[in-house]
């Protein structure tokens, strides 16, 4: 799902300040109509990833805009990962969707996935209403203590206090996760499954049924606190976590172009 050179988005440095931290954030970003696509990665994810290519794609072929980031410490931008924090990068991504123009679908995968609700309420808040629709996969909602600080053995959380750090093994690459305690502290402030979740846009839901990051009844207790607003659930009983195969893919396309 490659396009030309001529036909490649833009590539730019967006200087970006996090108290007294100054780093560029790299983008890559499409021109075209409304709605546009934002996609919002995953945990030490990139913005090169198959998935986000492939809404590139997509909006190529249908002559949408599309707007892709890297978050600080990870892929291309700037600034350390070890200093990363969910309140840091969603900062980072309402700086960067401030700077697109129209309706927006903002497909979060993961990480992401929490990033994009807590971004449609931080836009809100602000009184921008140009979020048209979610598209979440696998999304990890409240993941630093769902799924980080519940699960820690007495050792890790040892490690924790004592070292400030926890170190696990990674499915996806020979280096294993780093999760500091800031992260894990800082994430207490953005939980959301304390009550409803309110987006005020319709919601589609993708998740893997061989997922072992983010098990299908995490996104299914998603579900259950979108109250008021239009949700689909699809669930891909074969799927893993990442939902990067051709298949999956195309059930990703399918599902915006529906959306649009």
């Amino acid at each position: 799902m490659s396009t030309s050179a001529s036909n490649a988005p833009l590539a730019q440095s967006i200087p970006f300040a996090h108290g007294a931290d100054h780093y560029d954030l790299a983008t890559l970003t499409r021109p075209g109509a409304a709605p546009g696509l934002f996609w919002l990665g995953g945990f030490r994810s990139d913005m090169a990833g198959s998935k986000a290519q492939a809404l590139d794609a997509l909006g190529a072929q249908k002559g949408l805009g599309v707007t892709r980031f890297d978050y600080s410490g990870h892929g291309a931008s700037g600034g350390a990962f070890l200093d990363g924090t969910i309140g840091r990068w969603l900062a980072e991504a309402v700086a960067v969707f401030e700077r697109t123009e129209g309706e927006q679908i903002v497909v979060g995968s993961s990480m992401g996935g929490w990033l994009a609700l807590l971004l449609n309420r931080a836009l809100r808040e602000r009184g921008i209403g140009r979020m048209r629709a979610m598209v979440l996969i696998a999304p990890a909602v409240d993941m630093t203590r769902d799924l980080m600080a519940d699960t820690f053995t007495d050792s890790e959380l040892a490690d924790l206090w004592e070292k400030g750090r926890v170190e696990q093994p990674s499915d996806y690459s020979d280096e294993p996760y780093v999760l500091t305690r800031a992260l894990i502290e800082e994430g207490a402030d953005h939980l959301l499954f304390s009550g409803p979740i309110r987006t005020h846009c319709p919601v589609a839901i993708l998740q893997g049924g061989q997922d072992t990051d983010v098990p299908p009844a995490h996104a299914l207790k998603l579900v259950s606190h979108l109250v008021s607003d239009p949700v689909t659930f699809t669930l891909i009983p074969d799927g893993d976590h990442r939902l990067s195969r051709d298949q999956d893919l195309e059930t990703l396309r399918q599902t915006i172009l529906r959306l649009i």
